[in-house]
């Protein structure tokens, strides 16, 4: 069965061009010119995938990122012809999973949504159904974490990140290493994003996130998760 696709573009004519371009790929496009009417139809038919433009006329793409967040995981790519380091980390903290960049270039952009699918669908059955590290027990096979038994509100892709944390418990995971399981670029991937991911996901996991137990950093090596 085709994958859905929630494409949020205000300009018609590159909202028919992705469109075309995506449903040649396979996708099952469904179209929104704004902010409202894209939150409207997520609730309405909920897609397995956003493609988000962040200049709409009614609200930017941060905004509705964010009110997406308040009650979906669904996967969101922003779309964005802004460059800048922090337009690019805003988005991401504002809950986006991945961001590209304008101009678009088809097949790229369809490389990016398929790897996005790929790593928040099963993909065969999991070595080990949970994972303990300290106060965090992991539900492999549920996708969901909890802290002393209480369920945490984690997005897919922090759920990956956490996973692959877990997996290597007490060895530090370097950036291009979780942008190669994680997001599956290989050392192709912006380790801005796995920042970004990290700070988001500490304010989750640890009691104190300024101060974190769990999930710390190994200085200019990358990050691991101890007990």
């Amino acid at each position: 069965m085709a994958h859905s696709l929630l494409l949020v573009e205000d300009d018609p004519r590159i909202r028919r061009v992705l469109r075309l371009a995506l449903e040649a790929e396979g996708y099952d496009i469904s179209e929104a010119a704004n902010g409202l009417d894209a939150l409207t139809a997520l609730r309405r038919d909920p897609p397995d995938i956003v493609l988000l433009d962040l200049m709409l006329p009614d609200r930017d793409g941060f905004t509705v990122c964010r009110e997406i967040r308040r009650t979906s995981a669904v996967p969101v790519i922003m779309v964005t012809a802004r460059t800048a380091s922090q337009d690019v980390v805003t988005g991401l903290e504002a809950g986006a999973d991945d961001y590209v960049t304008k101009p678009l270039v088809a097949k790229e952009l369809s490389a990016r949504i398929r790897a996005l699918l790929r790593r928040v669908e099963p993909n065969g059955a999991p070595l080990r159904e949970r994972v303990v590290v300290g106060e965090l027990e992991i539900d492999v096979p549920g996708a969901a974490a909890f802290r002393d038994g209480e369920a945490l509100p984690l997005t897919r892709t922090e759920f990956k990140l956490l996973l692959e944390l877990a997996n290597m418990e007490g060895r530090v995971c370097s950036r291009e290493h979780l942008l190669s399981k994680v997001w599956g670029y290989g050392y192709f991937g912006d380790s801005r994003i796995v920042d970004v991911h990290v700070r988001r996901l500490r304010l989750k996991i640890e009691r104190d996130p300024a101060a974190p137990k769990h999930l710390v950093t190994a200085r200019g090596l990358g990050y691991r998760l101890v007990s």
